[in-house]
């Protein structure tokens, strides 16, 4: 596949759709709304292949990769965020580096457990409990050395579980080379450098969207520029490998299952977390409604019925453990209607239809008619059949784009510090 129709035809449908939703995302927040926000990245790359295997997959590999892209939901960076908004170079720098190793934390665990499973094959089949287990000790070992025994804190007071998913990436990419998954190790690399590259970048933007003085959400901008380039990452490293061999079965079971976890108990987490009486009384209470309390009340309850009704209609519709639903004109839909709930919910959250000015609310839905229309029509992926060979020099290739990055993020440091613009609420990690 030429490099042009790489990026038109799968990386930027991909990077839109994850930008999209992790920036819908902001109005959620933590596990359950990364969660969310993954699983719609990970349909769009499954709608692009145009591979049935994958299709007849589909509810298991989104609820793996997306869970794995949520864990990361856990690592504070609030204050991360602060360091990159100081006076000098050393606090600035610091601040974008560490947003880099925390996006990319996500985008390795989440692009290489997603690749994973879509390297799950007949021939050499995933041991998930082996997987699952030693990430787990990996974790919680490098936890226990580096923060509670060393004490190298990345955000003193706030917590430190950074530290775990590092160790679990670790494991993850130690358990991915012994047992000879290439491909998710190589998707997981470049899944980490877009995601990690676009976090310390979104924070710059978002630096030079405050010194403009243009007021808008640049927080959200920041967001949906950790999205995007994960999302273009984890494409790259999945579409540009000419085949992948065909994967395992399908279980009706687990399709199953995991159909339930996509669209009934993460959506229902999502609302009961997100879109709360608390929530929803701020909402109100931001808006001069002469009754937050009914305010809240009223959209709670529009939310779950038009939940309910999406849960039903998409079940219906889609039928996950059946061959029917075995089609990339379903999947596509089942991909921008699940991205269309995502973004209702954030516009009910925002309350953009009570607020008559513009903002990034509004662009969602711009973006999810550029999707509809990038998805409509899609070159094929190749067709299933033998694995085919990976260069060996390709952790050379990843290794010089990741330096290029860090560079980047340096000069990137010394321009905003240049500008002599400092925020309000800007955090100092060294005095």
């Amino acid at each position: 596949m030429k490099a042009s129709t790489l990026f038109l035809n799968r990386m930027l449908p991909v990077g839109l759709a994850l930008g999209t939703a992790w920036a819908a995302r902001g109005q959620i927040g933590h596990e359950y709304g990364a969660t969310w926000a993954a699983a719609i990245g990970i349909l769009t790359i499954i709608a692009l292949s145009d591979r049935k295997d994958w299709y007849d997959r589909l509810p298991v590999i989104v609820v793996l990769g997306a869970i794995a892209w949520g864990a990361g939901g856990m690592i504070s960076y609030g204050k991360i965020v602060g360091y990159g908004h100081a006076a000098d170079y050393l606090n600035v720098s610091y601040g974008l580096l560490m947003l880099v190793i925390i996006g990319a934390l996500y985008g390795f665990l989440g692009g290489g457990i997603t690749a994973l499973a879509l390297s799950n094959t007949p021939e050499n089949k995933v041991d998930w409990a082996a997987v699952f287990t030693q990430m787990f000790a990996g974790g919680y070992l490098f936890w226990g050395i580096f923060i509670f025994q060393l004490e190298w804190f990345m955000t003193p007071p706030r917590s430190e579980l950074w530290a775990a998913c590092m160790g679990a990436a670790l494991a993850l990419g130690w358990y991915l080379y012994r047992n000879g998954y290439t491909y998710a190790l190589r998707t997981a690399f470049y899944s980490a450098l877009g995601a990690g590259f676009g976090f310390g970048f979104g924070n710059f933007l978002q630096r030079m969207g405050y010194t403009s003085g243009i007021k808008f959400n640049w927080w959200n901008v920041m967001e949906y520029s950790t999205g995007f380039f994960g999302g273009l990452g984890m494409a790259y490293g999945i579409f540009s490998v000419n085949s992948w061999p065909k994967t395992v079965a399908p279980d009706r079971v687990a399709n199953a299952t995991a159909w339930v976890f996509l669209i009934i108990l993460l959506p229902v987490i999502n609302l009961i977390e997100g879109v709360n009486t608390k929530t929803m009384m701020s909402t109100g209470k931001d808006i001069n409604s002469t009754d937050p309390a009914a305010f809240a009340f009223n959209w709670q309850a529009i939310m779950w019925v038009m939940s309910i009704l999406f849960m039903i209609g998409l079940t219906f519709y889609y039928k996950p453990a059946s061959e029917g639903a075995s089609s990339q004109r379903k999947t596509t839909t089942l991909t921008l209607v699940y991205l269309a709930w995502y973004i209702i919910i954030s516009n009910v959250i925002s309350a953009i239809w009570l607020t008559p000015k513009f903002s990034s609310q509004h662009l969602y839905w711009v973006n999810l008619i550029v999707l509809w229309l990038l998805m409509r029509k899609s070159p094929k992926f190749p067709e299933t059949g033998a694995e085919s060979s990976i260069s060996v020099s390709w952790p050379y290739a990843a290794l010089k784009w990741w330096l290029a990055a860090l560079l980047c993020i340096l000069i990137l440091s010394y321009i905003a510090i240049s500008i002599g613009y400092v925020h309000p609420n800007a955090q100092i990690r060294f005095e």
